[in-house]
C-alpha cells in the first residue's frame, strides 16, 4: 500500500494562502488608492474655493472685520455693526454690508466650476452668554431662540434684495436648497485670541463670541464623515 505524498498537501496548501494572500493584497491596495481619492478631493475642493473666497474678498476684510476660514467660513465678528444687544433686527451699517458682500458671495456659489460639490451653506447666527429670562429661563435655549432669529433676518434680508430677484427661477431654486439658517447660541463661543472655548478652555469672550458666520459645507465632508466613521468601525 502506496503512502499518501504529504509534502503534495502541503504545496497545495500554501499555493491556497498565497492566492488568499494575493487576493488580501489587491483589495488592501485599491482601498488604500479609493481613500486617497476621497481625501485628494475633499482638500481640493475645499481649498480651491477658499482661494477664490479669499481673491474676491480679501480687500473687505478689515474694513467689515469679516474673517476667512479655512473652513470656508466667513465671520462677520463686529457686534456693534451686526445686531444691537439682545435684538434680532439687522442693522444698517450690516444691511450696507450684505448689499455689497451677497451678490458677489452668490456669483461665486453659482458660476464657480466646483458649485457641484457644494452641499449647503449655512448662515449661522452665534451669541454670547447672556441670559434673557423674558425670552426663556435656560440661558442657552433663550440664546438659541436669539440666534436663530438672527440667522433667519439675513435669510429674509437677501430674499428681499433687488439683486437677489435678479437671479433667474432656476438659480434663485439652487440658493433655496443650499441656504439654510441655523441658531447655535453660545454653544461654539469663543475666547479672546479667536479659539473655540471647549477646545482652549479659557472664559469666552462675549464680544468675539456674538457673530454671523456663512459656511460652506461641500460634499466631500459628507464623504470624508463616512471614511472616517466606516474606518473607525474595522
Amino acid at each position: 500500500m502506496s503512502k499518501p505524498n504529504v509534502w503534495m498537501s502541503v504545496s497545495d496548501l500554501m499555493t491556497g494562502l498565497m492566492i488568499i494572500f494575493l487576493f488580501i493584497a489587491i483589495a488592501y491596495i485599491s482601498r488604500v488608492k479609493s481613500n486617497q481619492s476621497v481625501l485628494t478631493d475633499y482638500v481640493e475642493t475645499r481649498s480651491q474655493l477658499h482661494d477664490k473666497l479669499v481673491n474676491e474678498f480679501e480687500g473687505d476684510t478689515l474694513k467689515w472685520q469679516m474673517a476667512i476660514g479655512k473652513d470656508l467660513s466667513m465671520k462677520f465678528n463686529n457686534p456693534t455693526v451686526l445686531f444691537t444687544l439682545g435684538s434680532y433686527e439687522l442693522s444698517p451699517g450690516f444691511k450696507a454690508i450684505l448689499d455689497d458682500f451677497l451678490p458677489r458671495y452668490f456669483d461665486i456659489l453659482l458660476n464657480d466650476s466646483l458649485r457641484s460639490r457644494i452641499k449647503e451653506v449655512r448662515i449661522e447666527g452665534h451669541t454670547d452668554d447672556v441670559p434673557f429670562p423674558s425670552v426663556d429661563p435656560d440661558p442657552y435655549i433663550a440664546n438659541v431662540i436669539l440666534s436663530q432669529q438672527r440667522a433667519l433676518s439675513v435669510l429674509r434680508y437677501f430674499r428681499q434684495m433687488p439683486a437677489y430677484k435678479h437671479y433667474s427661477p432656476e438659480q434663485r431654486r439652487l440658493l433655496e436648497f443650499w441656504f439654510t439658517s441655523n441658531g447655535l447660541s453660545y454653544g461654539k463661543s469663543l475666547d479672546n485670541e479667536g479659539e473655540y472655548t471647549l477646545v482652549s478652555g479659557k472664559e469666552i469672550s462675549r464680544e468675539r463670541s456674538r457673530r454671523v458666520e456663512f459656511r460652506i459645507v461641500t460634499s466631500g465632508d459628507e464623504i470624508l464623515e463616512n471614511f472616517v466613521n466606516k474606518n473607525r468601525d474595522k
